[in-house]
């Protein structure tokens, strides 16, 4: 592939919600602009964006291909993003780098969740984009209501800029509105055809509107358009160009990526109308001297110190670990040397190329603008920044979303754990919204991510890429115990075998306190000499990572060692700190012990529609709604306190109560105790795995 220069350059997210024709697009891209001489199906696992065994084995998307297509002299980075939701980090990436985006809607379907998630994603970044409605030559497809719908839903901004010519199975092309050309399939290809004249009816109204929208761009062009005066071509395309940078106008085209129908059009109004990388941000980049925290910029220029971003990064058990980035200024050639800002080390480039899914394409230079990738960078992870030695620059990293389902990871086979741990820590590389952690108190190992697909696709990846099987379940609770009353108790320790015994005497009171563990003395005369004092204390402590209730940590606990006794010859440390030790089990038993349970600070984001149900879940899991802020969006941010034991599931379960438009984050906030009822089961099971 040719070089490109940076004005010559589109990056484009391709969005939508999972099914409606994501990759099947990029296919059609390809097979159009001769890339390929056929194109592949999803179904049959053989398209060039889904190319991980996973994905064809499931026949969607997992994570976002890179595929770059060659058209009117400029080149395309076409990043096809997942549609389901368990992998929003990889649409994130992808959004970091792209100019613009094209939102895929299924026609059959409507506008979907994955829809308005799409537009949220570029509103919130204000990014240009057009809308692709697909799947046009299906049955029961009524254009004039998916338009109304989309209307009804964004609002005024959306344009139709092509009208179909027949609707479902009578779907035959349609009609470019801006430059009034039909466009018709002839069973191989479209070709251009006059404007059926019985369709003048309903173009003329739809380009009047499109014609004020460029009147309203300019000053020159409103007096024109007042004056009655016709518009050029060139006028209107710069005019529109403008609305739909300034995303005041969002175009709306037709067609059938199965049947090639739309593609030329498409592949032209990405050209005339998706910002160039020098159009955005006014061709400038803000970031930081790593090295003094200044505020520092860069131009889209290849003439300015080499600068990129590493926004994804795939691991192979057998290329090793590919970093795909983004050049923001000058360029990147073949052993170059860099630095990444982030960790201040130095990274040697290697090899050089694009990728176009899987394929490497080599190329001796990746400049401004444009999207590249190189392999075994030896510190480098996604969201860093690369750049020019002799002139550091750091760029803000990528916001992934937190996880919000974790599951506890076993190996099924014994002397695996060791495997599991290495290979999980690659996937982490690879999947920024995936995470590895150990949890002391529970032994467990646990991996959490963004939902029960995106979960299962990791373990089938540790089969696969790492040969090691495991096993998920749910997590273990973290329960702790602690006292409620007071209670003052003997513990002694007397044993006389032959020889030395052993002598130790301790009474102490339990009481509750506001602190972990509080220890204190009143010893008068002598009773337990000093020098075992701290013996008691350190039986006690140890005393405390086992619970009479249950065997969990005690916590909230003042102890206070009153009196004692010692023999001069049989008394020593070991023996006090046993005596303590007795002295605890019966004291907690005594004081009126209880469990108390994790409870997680929970805040939810879901549409106004939703909040009810959102209401009586949360009741059901012994949940307490704190608060309600409204959002700007017709959201509504709920605030929650809820027990961790009742919230392990509430990822998937939030997901289909709001048809997956709520979301949540979570953090632990306290313990508290555990009702009775359940208190007594908690125990109960403890018991038995004794």
């Amino acid at each position: 592939m040719k070089n490109y220069k940076v004005d010559q350059i589109r990056n484009i997210a391709l969005l939508g919600h999972g099914g409606s024709g994501k990759t099947t697009l990029v296919e059609s891209m390809l097979y159009t602009t001769k890339v390929i001489k056929r194109m592949g199906k999803v179904e049959e696992g053989n398209t060039v964006s889904d190319f991980d065994k996973e994905e064809i084995a499931r026949k969607f998307s997992i994570g976002t291909s890179v595929i770059p297509v060659e058209w009117n002299n400029s080149k395309y980075n076409i990043l096809d993003a997942p549609g389901y939701f368990d992998f929003a980090g990889e649409v994130i990436s992808a959004l970091r780098v792209a100019g613009g985006a094209i939102i895929m809607l299924d026609a059959t379907a409507g506008v979907e969740v994955g829809t308005e998630k799409a537009w949220r994603y570029t509103e919130e970044r204000k990014m240009p984009k057009l809308i692709f409605i697909n799947k046009m030559d299906k049955e029961n497809v009524n254009y004039e209501k998916l338009i109304n719908e989309l209307r009804d839903t964004f609002g005024k901004k959306i344009a139709p800029f092509a009208i179909p010519m027949g609707e479902g199975e009578a779907f035959k092309g349609f009609v470019n509105v801006v430059d009034l050309v039909g466009r018709e399939y002839n069973g191989k290809e479209c070709v251009d055809v006059e404007v059926p004249e019985d369709m003048h009816a309903m173009i003329d109204p739809v380009r009047e509107m499109l014609i004020e929208s460029v009147a309203e761009s300019d000053e020159e062009l409103l007096e024109k358009y007042f004056e009655g005066e016709e518009f050029t071509t060139e006028e209107i395309h710069e005019g529109l160009r403008k609305g739909v940078l300034a995303g005041e106008v969002v175009p709306v085209l037709v067609g059938s990526t199965a049947n090639n129908i739309g593609i030329h059009t498409l592949l032209d109004m990405i050209y005339d109308y998706m910002p160039t990388p020098k159009d955005m941000h006014d061709g400038i980049y803000e970031g930081i001297n790593p090295k003094n925290d200044e505020p520092t910029t860069r131009k889209v220029d290849e003439k300015e110190p080499f600068s990129a971003l590493v926004f994804k990064t795939i691991v192979d058990p057998f290329v090793g670990k590919i970093s795909l980035f983004k050049v923001y200024s000058g360029k990147l050639t073949k052993d170059m040397e860099v630095i990444n800002a982030n960790k201040d080390e130095t990274e040697k480039i290697g090899s050089l190329f694009m990728l176009r899914g899987k394929n490497q394409l080599e190329c001796s230079e990746v400049v401004a603008g444009d999207i590249g990738a190189t392999a075994k960078l030896q510190h480098t992870e996604t969201g860093d920044t690369l750049c020019d030695k002799n002139a550091p620059i750091k760029y803000e990293g990528i916001k992934f979303p937190e996880p919000c389902l974790f599951m506890a990871v076993e190996p099924k086979s014994k002397g695996d754990e060791e495997k599991i741990g290495t290979a999980l820590h690659r996937l982490t590389e690879e999947d920024p919204t995936f995470i590895v952690e150990r949890n002391n108190e529970t032994k467990q190992l646990l991996i959490g991510g963004q939902g029960s697909i995106q979960l299962t696709v990791i373990t089938h990846k540790l089969k696969n890429n790492f040969g090691v099987e495991v096993e998920l379940s749910e997590p273990k609770v973290a329960y702790r115990e602690t006292i409620k009353g007071t209670a003052s108790v003997q513990g002694k320790h007397k044993k006389q075998s032959g020889g030395a015994g052993q002598y130790g005497d301790v009474h102490i009171r339990f009481e509750p306190s506001t602190k972990e563990f509080e220890f204190h003395e009143e010893i008068f005369g002598g009773a337990v000499p000093k020098q075992y004092i701290p013996a008691v204390e350190k039986g006690l402590r140890e005393s405390m990572e086992k619970g009479v209730l249950a065997g969990y940590p005690v916590v909230n606990v003042k102890a206070t060692l009153f009196d004692g006794s010692y023999h001069s010859v049989d008394s020593s440390e070991m023996a006090f700190k046993i005596a303590a030790s007795l002295a605890f089990k019966k004291g907690i038993q005594q004081a009126k012990p209880v469990l108390l349970e994790p409870i997680m600070h929970v805040e939810i984001l879901v549409p106004e529609e939703y909040m009810g149900d959102i209401m009586g879940d949360m009741n059901k899991r012994r949940g307490r709604i704190l608060g309600m802020e409204p959002q700007k969006d017709g959201y509504q941010l709920v605030i929650a306190e809820a027990p961790q034991a009742e919230m392990f599931s509430y990822a998937p379960d939030l997901r289909s109560m709001t048809q997956a438009r709520g979301s949540f984050t979570m953090r632990f906030e306290k313990y508290e105790e555990v009702p009775n009822q359940l208190a007594s089961k908690i125990i109960e099971a403890a018991a038995a795995k004794e």
